[in-house]
């Protein structure tokens, strides 16, 4: 079976990870301190904190706004549920917003209508590797929480996404554009933000007491963050090589509509079919090839809202398909999938 996902780990990898354990400082320590400051100069901020997971580090930025009961945080709802809850845990509402299409990141239009007097911040999302319209978003005023769980390393005009909002997240699942098993961070240049977040997640021998949450990393899990972060920039070329040849072979087919933008960094290689999606994903599981629905369920269906207020989310649910893509796929395995993908949908 050709996995839809898959780590990429080294021997390199391998050994930062086992020269902590022999270290026998397992906890958050100097290692996540240079993983942070490693991270920072990548993405080009001044600071950053590296916590547990992703969701984490979406809750910490949401909090470091200082949103609660009363505000509204618009999120879009094509995105997985890990973003509503982060905005719940908070006690915010949760304004779910349509997407653009063509790129499948948050409507720009849709949430100029949907903005009011209770909006304390947008999250934005670069889905799928895909830059979103940050420049535009910024100047509506409204604080940007970058959500670059799928984007790390992408550029929008020579600047790293997580490098324009008040504050961005990433995340470091297993099967992320780089990882730590589990893990995230926040990056900001606002050092009130960041204070604030240190703050809360340096829970214990407190001379005061507030909820606080144990949500640092690991000096393990960082090791692994420091290995993987050098080889990023391949990670990517990789991806991008590897989506030349989908492009080159799924082209030919009028019943799929590929990924666009030169900026993307394909942490999904999504394309749109015409046709049954559930028939498309089960013929090629039938080939002995993993692909999924992007999204499991987009923000609306959970919630109960009209389907008929989120048309473009309803078209990419109705039509969008994730096929493998990731660093250890061999270029003939694309082509075989690209090829399956073409008789699945003919």
């Amino acid at each position: 079976m050709i996995g839809h996902s898959r780590p990429t780990i080294s021997e390199r990898d391998i050994a930062s990870v086992t020269q902590i354990l022999r270290s026998g400082y397992l906890a958050n320590g100097p290692v996540c301190k240079k993983f942070e400051r490693s991270f920072s100069k990548f993405i080009g901020v001044t600071q950053s904190t590296a916590v547990a997971s992703g969701t984490a580090a979406l809750q910490l930025a949401v909090s470091a706004l200082d949103a609660g009961p009363g505000d509204e945080i618009i999120v879009p709802s094509f995105v997985c549920s890990s973003v509503l809850n982060a905005v719940r845990y908070m006690g915010a509402k949760a304004k779910v917003a349509d997407i653009e299409l063509e790129d499948f990141n948050l409507s720009l239009d849709d949430v100029k209508k949907r903005r009011s007097k209770k909006t304390k911040a947008i999250i934005l999302p670069h889905l799928f590797g895909k830059p979103a319209r940050i420049r535009d978003f910024l100047k509506l005023g409204i604080p940007i929480i970058e959500n670059c769980a799928h984007s790390a390393g992408a550029e929008s005009g020579r600047k790293k996404t997580g490098s324009f909002g008040s504050l961005s997240i990433f995340s470091f699942y297993a099967t992320k554009m780089l990882t730590t098993g589990y893990g995230g961070m926040v990056c900001s240049d606002n050092a009130s933000y960041m204070r604030r977040i240190k703050d809360l997640i340096d829970n214990d021998e407190r001379p005061d007491y507030k909820v606080r949450y144990n949500y640092k990393m690991s000096d393990i899990s960082a090791a692994l963050g420091l290995s993987q972060l050098k080889r990023l920039d391949s990670f990517i070329a990789k991806r991008r090589k590897l989506a030349g040849i989908y492009g080159r072979i799924l082209s030919q087919s009028k019943f799929i509509t590929l990924p666009s933008g030169e900026d993307h960094v394909y942490f999904r290689y999504v394309i749109r079919i015409k046709g049954n999606i559930k028939k498309f994903i089960n013929e090629l599981a039938k080939k002995k090839i993993e692909a999924k629905r992007p999204v499991f369920k987009p923000l609306h269906r959970y919630l109960g809202l009209r389907k008929s207020d989120f048309p473009n989310t309803e078209a990419a649910y109705r039509s969008a398909v994730s096929l493998p893509i990731y660093p250890m796929l061999g270029g003939r395995q694309v082509e075989f999938i690209a090829k399956a993908a073409i008789q699945a949908v003919e």
